[in-house]
């Protein structure tokens, strides 16, 4: 297989899969409601459910970079089908009660988190024998299947179909996409010694890319997760709550925040290595004023322009920093790599929606929004301490065609 050809035959698959993994959560946030219906639970049930998502998903985070590093990235299309499958599983096991509502969670949480990891290791192989961004067009082709999955599921509910429907048509995506990677993966070796590889991959098998760096990078990843999901998930209550911004009409905070993202990771996506440090900058930056914006937003329209700051800022965040560390990585620990850096920026986005619960029960929304720019600014100061010259090295080009 030629440079070129293995170049190709990764980035695709990387489409594939983010596209899914997309669909699937756009389904699954749009069903929520029908799914607690459909299970007889309370709210607090069904919150105390959800935690079971994230229980099932770290351990798998885990251990699946192991896996990866082992055996090849060709397991990234069957755990797409697994988390799909274990989507549709759930739905249709849920009315047997809170406790079998419970272990459906944690199994779609264990699914996900593999997947996660599975698939960002796929585009971090990807956009380095490609020699061109792969990984941030790729988180933007999630963000955006987030929000065509949710429309459509919408609308399927709108037509009183079953909730299982949906969650059909994305087990048939992820069958169609499994094979597909499967099909482009299967002969590339875990270990890549003869693979190309820049000279800063080259130095981190030396021992540059340490467990000290892998978990600052870490640590900046949770703050940017933390105030990601902080806004996904608060947003359509602060306009209510705050705003007195009517049910239906609240459901455009999460849109478009949605949107946001999708177009910003789009944007940016062609942004060379070397402008990395510079991206989180100005990310983090536009985080924290987007998000003061909304806490001090005297109508919707003022708020909604700021959400989109704020998500613009938010977007470019965990792509970058998961780019960073794909360049600086070999191949042989890149799935363990992507692995720790993902479970422990993964707990940020638990974090981050209980972090706004305690503030504003303590104090107020308004409060809450601000402890949220908190965070934003505080990854923003910690960005120039942990990411350095060294770690990004902006004369180290990807070796591969670019054409």
């Amino acid at each position: 297989m030629t440079r070129v050809s293995a170049a190709t035959s990764f980035v695709r698959p990387s489409f594939w899969g983010f596209a899914v993994f997309g669909a699937f959560w756009g389904v699954w946030g749009a069903s929520i409601p029908r799914l607690r219906e459909q299970a007889g639970v309370t709210d607090l049930e069904l919150g105390v459910a959800l935690l079971f998502v994230g229980a099932g998903a770290l351990p798998a985070m885990l251990v699946v970079g192991r896996l990866l590093d082992r055996f090849g990235l060709w397991p990234a299309g069957p755990l797409l089908l697994a988390l799909s499958v274990a989507g549709g599983a759930l739905v249709s096991c849920a009315h047997l009660g809170p406790v079998a509502l419970c272990m459906g969670m944690a199994f779609v949480g264990a699914a996900s988190g593999a997947a996660d990891v599975s698939l960002n290791s796929l585009a971090g192989r990807a956009e380095q024998q490609a020699g061109r961004p792969v990984i941030t067009p790729a988180h933007a082709t999630f963000s955006a299947l987030v929000v065509v999955a949710t429309l459509v599921t919408g609308a399927l509910n709108w037509l009183g179909l079953p909730v299982l429907a949906p969650f059909g048509l994305v087990v048939a995506a992820a069958a169609a996409a499994s094979v597909g990677i499967v099909r482009r993966t299967r002969h590339a070796p875990a270990n890549t010694a003869s693979a190309p590889r820049t000279a800063a991959a080259a130095t981190a098998s030396d021992g540059l890319v340490t467990v000290g760096l892998l978990l600052g990078i870490g640590a900046l990843g949770a703050l940017a997760f933390a105030t990601e999901n902080a806004h996904q998930s608060w947003i359509a209550v602060f306009l209510e709550d705050e705003l007195s911004v009517p049910l239906g009409i609240s459901a455009f905070g999460p849109a478009v925040f949605a949107a946001v993202v999708a177009v910003a990771r789009f944007s940016v996506s062609g942004v060379g290595p070397q402008h990395s440090r510079a991206l989180l900058l100005t990310g983090g930056f536009a985080a924290t004023v987007g998000t003061v914006g909304i806490a001090f937003a005297p109508s919707l329209v003022v708020a909604l322009m700021a959400l989109a700051v704020a998500a613009a800022g938010t977007a470019v965040l965990f792509p970058t920093l998961l780019g960073i560390v794909s360049r600086t990585v070999s191949e042989d620990r890149r799935g363990r790599a992507t692995s720790m850096l993902t479970v422990v920026a993964y707990t940020g986005f638990l974090a981050g929606p209980p972090y706004v619960g305690l503030i504003a029960g303590t104090v107020d929304l308004q409060a809450a929004l601000l402890g949220v720019a908190a965070l934003a600014a505080a990854m923003t100061v910690l960005v120039p301490v942990i990411i350095r010259d060294q770690t990004v090295r902006p004369n180290d080009e990807p070796v591969g065609d670019r054409g």
